[in-house]
């Protein structure tokens, strides 16, 4: 299908990043303000002035508009733009500045807000495992790039679970407290692990 003159694929796409971000904002509040399980699609649906069925054309299931990281490509995409003499999780480690400087005290703070609900309801919880899977490929990808090698190599699989497995951590433990910043949480992980995982 080609696009219209009127509406190039680069503007359509932009369409749709906002009314995907503009549903999980309302998602967001609404699981805030009556939680998560009282929460219907329709309530959603209706915050964000749409109609259910074009809320399943951006997000499958209502857990998906908590499990939908909006951040990660921004972060990939920041840390390829990294000088090519830094390591891997040095370019990681550099992409917090970058992101706190592009985006919003507001985005944050959901962002924020989405992380603590994911690790405070037990059915999100298990389902974000599958979005860990997912960031390792991630990763590797990342990794393959800047170091030229292979996104199947061993080394740098095992790099990627590593790493995963740091945030992962991190973010459970901090689940609780109320004033945890992500990009903090991330960085202070990795951080632990390029220094060796000292004890």
């Amino acid at each position: 299908m080609t696009s219209s003159p009127a509406e190039p694929s680069g503007l359509r796409e932009r369409k749709k990043a906002k009314t995907r971000a503009a549903i999980q904002r309302h998602a967001l509040r609404l699981f805030h303000e009556q939680g998560y399980s009282a929460t219907t699609v329709d309530q959603i649906a209706a915050a964000a002035e749409i109609s259910p069925s074009t809320f399943f054309r951006y997000f499958p299931t209502k857990e998906e508009t908590v499990l939908y990281d909006p951040f990660d490509p921004l972060l990939i995409a920041a840390a390829l733009a990294q000088p090519a003499e830094l390591s891997p999780i040095g370019a990681l480690r550099a992409t917090v500045d970058v992101l706190r400087e592009h985006l919003s005290g507001e985005a944050w703070e959901q962002e924020r807000q989405r992380q603590q609900l994911v690790f405070r309801e037990p059915e999100l919880r298990t389902a974000v495992m599958d979005k860990f899977a997912e960031g390792i490929e991630l990763l590797a990808g990342l990794a393959a790039q800047r170091t030229g090698r292979a996104a199947d190599d061993f080394e740098v699989r095992n790099w990627a679970g590593a790493v995963v497995g740091v945030v992962l951590a991190a973010f459970v433990g901090a689940a609780g407290d109320p004033e945890m910043d992500p990009l903090v949480v991330v960085d202070r992980a990795v951080a632990h692990l390029e220094a060796g995982l000292p004890l």
